[in-house]
């Protein structure tokens, strides 16, 4: 009898569900919310009534896309955390009360853990290509920068994680700064590419071991920015390419530094990248590159398995079962998870 997992993920401003049969994804279905854009970030108030908006309808849509009726259901997979905690409420709450109508069990899932395991998701018709165990992760989103040594599908340790701020929260900062908008990582990202990466320089955080640090090279942005513009009022308007491909730059050279050395510490030779920041086009490339320099095996996740998406809570899910794990009825929602 085939296993057949429902997986819902409500982390942040994303309602996902998804549908994974035996390992292979059936369907996901993500409902964006764009009202955070006129904020400059997520509204947690506004975000978790989006949820309970979409909840129903995207698990309904999840459900049809696979072909399948709840009925049919094996097990529901939700996101307990981190994130935030009104969304997660919404999954939650969603989760067992299916869970307890249908008389099936319920398993929680670490998001993060859900991002590593982004490249076991199968798809029919798309060629299966997984790590080997054990693989290094680069772990990298708007809320974490970590190293992650994947022994299994269940067991991690981390070797290294940032001190301060997160990868991703340095994009956004950026942007807001610069005034470009949000999210930033996707416009640093675009006006990167028109830009000169070498043109300027900012300060590198010295940090030991393989932890990382992302508050520094933001201040230094920061005064960059102020004292040319105090010079020049239209500095930032005729060099804002070269702006955001040096600090993307920048951000890229701390990030593989970091990997690099845990390679080579490790003498692990396959390595993968999961999270939200894994989709900007220079920091794919540049681990690309690494990798043929070095001979590591690199595995890059497809783009659609890179934002929050609940096919990444479901294959996850899938391996907590498969390991006899569930989750209680009156298991509570996280903002945040010290373990995996």
């Amino acid at each position: 009898m085939a296993d057949i997992i429902l997986g819902i993920e409500s982390s942040c401003d994303d309602t996902s569900a998804a549908v994974i049969r035996d390992g292979w994804l059936m369907s996901n279905v993500i409902a964006s919310q764009d009202v955070h854009k006129a904020y400059g970030g997520v509204v947690p108030e506004l975000a978790s009534r989006a949820h309970e908006l979409n909840i129903v309808p995207v698990v309904s849509e999840a459900l049809s896309r696979a072909g399948v009726a709840a009925s049919d259901l094996t097990a529901i997979a939700f996101t307990r955390g981190p994130g935030l905690l009104g969304s997660l409420l919404v999954g939650t709450s969603f989760a067992k009360a299916l869970g307890l109508s249908l008389g099936i069990p319920i398993v929680m899932v670490n998001h993060l853990q859900g991002h590593i395991l982004a490249d076991f998701i199968k798809e029919p018709g798309v060629e299966v290509r997984q790590p080997s165990f054990p693989y290094l992760c680069l772990l990298v989103s708007g809320g974490n920068s970590q190293i992650v040594r994947v022994d299994s599908p269940l067991e991690y340790t981390i070797l290294g994680q940032t001190i301060d701020d997160a990868v991703g929260e340095a994009f956004d900062k950026c942007s807001k700064m610069m005034g470009l908008g949000y999210p930033g990582g996707p416009v640093i990202d675009r006006l990167a590419k028109q830009g000169d990466p070498s043109r300027f320089k900012f300060a590198m955080p010295r940090v030991p071991g393989l932890d990382y640090s992302f508050s520094g090279i933001k201040t230094s942005l920061l005064y960059f920015v102020r004292d040319r513009m105090a010079e020049d009022p239209s500095f930032m308007d005729n060099n804002k390419e070269d702006i955001c491909a040096s600090f993307q730059k920048a951000l890229i050279d701390i990030l593989m530094d970091k990997l690099v050395k845990a390679a080579r510490q490790t003498g692990i030779r396959d390595v993968t990248m999961g999270g939200g920041v894994s989709a900007n086009s220079g920091l794919r490339e540049r681990l690309a590159a690494e990798g043929r320099k070095r001979g590591w095996n690199v595995f890059i996740p497809p783009f659609k398995f890179t934002t929050d998406n609940a096919a990444m809570i479901a294959i996850a899910g899938y391996y907590h079962y498969l390991a006899g794990e569930r989750a209680p009825l009156d298991i509570a929602p996280v903002s945040r998870m010290a373990d995996f």
